[in-house]
């Protein structure tokens, strides 16, 4: 059975939708990744991250996509970068990971709610 949350338990978790402005290859890192800087707009603005992505996107095809990300998590270590913000995805089949994204045109920060 799944743990039930309170709204304001949901609410606690700030995702919102930006613009990976950047990406590149993560060699250092453990299991293959890439880099991300990610533009969540004036309030936040940009914000790193590594994403263990590169079984569906290279870091080519990646700029200029919207995504969405967790902001409100304390910032990570990973290898010699400092991530800030946690990339959303889901596992296909595969266990690949498939990004989440706004389906229409939000503008960046804009907040799931």
């Amino acid at each position: 059975m799944l743990a039930e949350i309170t709204f304001d338990d949901f609410m606690a978790v700030d995702i919102r939708a930006g613009t990976v402005i950047a990406a590149e290859p993560f060699p250092e890192a453990r299991k293959p990744a890439i880099k991300l800087r990610v533009d969540f707009g004036g309030e936040i603005g940009v914000k790193k991250s590594s994403a263990q992505i590169t079984d569906h996107y290279t870091p080519e095809a990646l700029l200029g996509r919207k995504v969405m990300a967790v902001v409100n998590f304390p910032p990570r270590q990973i290898g010699p970068f400092m991530s800030e913000v946690l990339v959303l995805g889901f596992a296909d089949e595969d266990g690949a990971i498939v990004l989440a994204a706004p389906d229409m045109e939000v503008p960046d920060g804009a907040r799931l709610i």
